[in-house]
Order: C-alpha cells, then sequence, then structure tokens
C-alpha cells in the first residue's frame, strides 16, 4: 500500500465522515437540495433543447413563447379556480395571445392597445360571470388577480418575444435571448449552491423561508459574471462601458429573477400549494420554471432598448 494514501476500512470511515483521501473535510451541504435531481435534470435537457430550436429555427421562436405563456395561463387558472376565484379562462388565452402575437408586428404599440382590450373585456366579463340575473360576488377582487395574470405572464412574455426584434450594430438576435437565458441560469445555479452549502440566514422568511442571503448574494455574483462574458463574447460588446453593462445587467436579472420566485412563491402560499402544477417532471409546474425568466425578459428588453437609443 502506498503511503500517504487510507486503507480500504479508513477509506469507508472516511466516506462516511466526509473525509477527502488527503485527510481533509469536504464541504457539507448545510441544507437540502429538495428535488430529484435526475429527473430534473433530463427534463431540464428536454426544455433547453426546444429553447434550442427556438432560437436556431427562423419564426420559431415567437410561437414558441405563444405556446408556453398559453398553457402557463391555463396553469395558473386552474390553481385559483380550484381555490374559489372566478376567472374567465377565454378572455385570459384571448387577450394574453393578442398582446403576444401582436407586439410582433407592432412592438410595444401592439402589445399596450391588446392589454388595454384585454384589461376591459376582463372587467366586463367578469360582471356577467353568473349571468344577467345573479349578481357578481368579489368582483373587484378578481378583476384585480385577472389583471394581475395578464400582467405577470402574457406581458413579460411578449417582452421575451420582442427581444428577438432588438437591433444593435451587428448583433444577432438570438444572443440577446440567450444572454438573459444564461443570466437567470446562472442566478438559479449560483443561488442553489450557496444556499445549499453557506445559506444560514433567511432573506424573507415570511414568503420563501428557504431562501437565504447566502444563496441571494450566489445568485448575483454568478450572474454578473456571466452577464459580463455574455456582453463581451455573446454580443461582442468590447468597450470599458460594456463591463460595467455586463456585470449590472447581470446583477439586475438576478434580482429581477429573485423578485419573480418571490412573488411565485408568496401566490403559492396564498393558495396553499406546493408547485403550480406536475406539467414539468422534477420542477413542479410550468411557471415554477418561468418565474424568474418572464420579468427578467423584460428588463433585459428595457435595458437593451435604452443601450441602443442612447
Amino acid at each position: 500500500m502506498s503511503a500517504g494514501h487510507p486503507s480500504e476500512p479508513d477509506a469507508a470511515v472516511n466516506a462516511a465522515n466526509n473525509v477527502g483521501r488527503d485527510g481533509y473535510r469536504l464541504p457539507q451541504p448545510k441544507n437540502s437540495a429538495g428535488r430529484n435531481l435526475p429527473v430534473a435534470i433530463a427534463s431540464g435537457i428536454a426544455l433547453g433543447a426546444l429553447v434550442v430550436a427556438g432560437l436556431a429555427v427562423p419564426y420559431v421562436w415567437y410561437p414558441l413563447i405563444a405556446v408556453a405563456m398559453g398553457l402557463a395561463t391555463y396553469e395558473v387558472w386552474s390553481r385559483l379556480r380550484e381555490n374559489g376565484y372566478g376567472l374567465n379562462l377565454p378572455v385570459l388565452v384571448i387577450g394574453g395571445q393578442a398582446m403576444i402575437w401582436l407586439s410582433w408586428p407592432f412592438g410595444v404599440t401592439g402589445l399596450i392597445s391588446a392589454f388595454a382590450l384585454s384589461a376591459v373585456a376582463s372587467v366586463v366579463a367578469r360582471l356577467f360571470h353568473n349571468g344577467r340575473t345573479v349578481p357578481p360576488t368579489n368582483w373587484l377582487r378578481d378583476i384585480g388577480i385577472s389583471l394581475f395574470v395578464l400582467v405577470w405572464i402574457p406581458m413579460c412574455g411578449a417582452f421575451a418575444g420582442m427581444l428577438s426584434q432588438l437591433t444593435y450594430q451587428d448583433v444577432p438576435w438570438w444572443s440577446f435571448v440567450l444572454t438573459f437565458m444564461l443570466c437567470v441560469i446562472a442566478s438559479d445555479v449560483g443561488g442553489y449552491a450557496a444556499g445549499v452549502f453557506f445559506g444560514s440566514h433567511p432573506m424573507v422568511p415570511a414568503i420563501s423561508p428557504k431562501k437565504s442571503w447566502e444563496g441571494f448574494a450566489g445568485s448575483v455574483v454568478f450572474a454578473a459574471l456571466v452577464g459580463m462574458l455574455s456582453v463581451l463574447f455573446l454580443l461582442d460588446l468590447r468597450d470599458p462601458m460594456h463591463y460595467v453593462l455586463g456585470l449590472s445587467l447581470g446583477a439586475g436579472l438576478a434580482l429581477c429573477a429573485t423578485v419573480g420566485d418571490l412573488v411565485e412563491s408568496q401566490f403559492k402560499r396564498d393558495l396553499k400549494i406546493k408547485d403550480m402544477s406536475a406539467m414539468i417532471p422534477g420542477h413542479g409546474g410550468l411557471m415554477d420554471r418561468l418565474d424568474g425568466m418572464l420579468p427578467a425578459a423584460m428588463l433585459t428588453w428595457i435595458v437593451m432598448t435604452a443601450v441602443a437609443a442612447l
């Protein structure tokens, strides 16, 4: 047996005590991962393949966004209906699809026009939810939730679609989409790893007990780093100020992703549910995966549109 290497019994003891072959103690997770990782990874790969197809094949991105937002709207409506809320599904789905598709030829003008019409239609439809002879109940509550759903899902989704129309120097549109997605993924990975291994100080225990300040710091740092690398190599922007742009964009998207996660956590807490659905094995519902992506897409469009204008 060579010197410096433990015997087989010693190796078993070391493994049980989480000690490496060199005798140093390995870091131990402080918190449970809380998911079936093999299933989650397989589902994540499948979702990634869909996104790659949307980026690689012309004219697929908008239909992909439209289908995803339609499914997400139905998912949220289903959970709300199960908890006694009275929202008009056809208005939400048709109005949401109009917001997305009209943003393709008409940009923000088409999006806002469709949202205004959808909001009015929601108000009127909810008035007659129980027919002409039965007065509506919880009318103000349900109108507020209807407008929230329209903003939360199809409006933010439309901004994700409009990323395909961004023009800045010679940067291809898919680079903007990939930049925002990589930053959000980096935020999730950084927050997940830092939270599992180092999370000790709850960030917002009243809303999301498992989210820690250490995890949030990991999200911001990792997303900022990926944001800077994406701006440099994906967007091919190499001026000194672009380093600041990349770091700021990544950090901002980490903040958006965190806020989006908190919003969905509170939504589920109000409804007393764990996942939005079982639509994606290992991940839960579609909105459980899109909660951080949607506001991040909106911020990316706003920031890059401002950069292009300046």
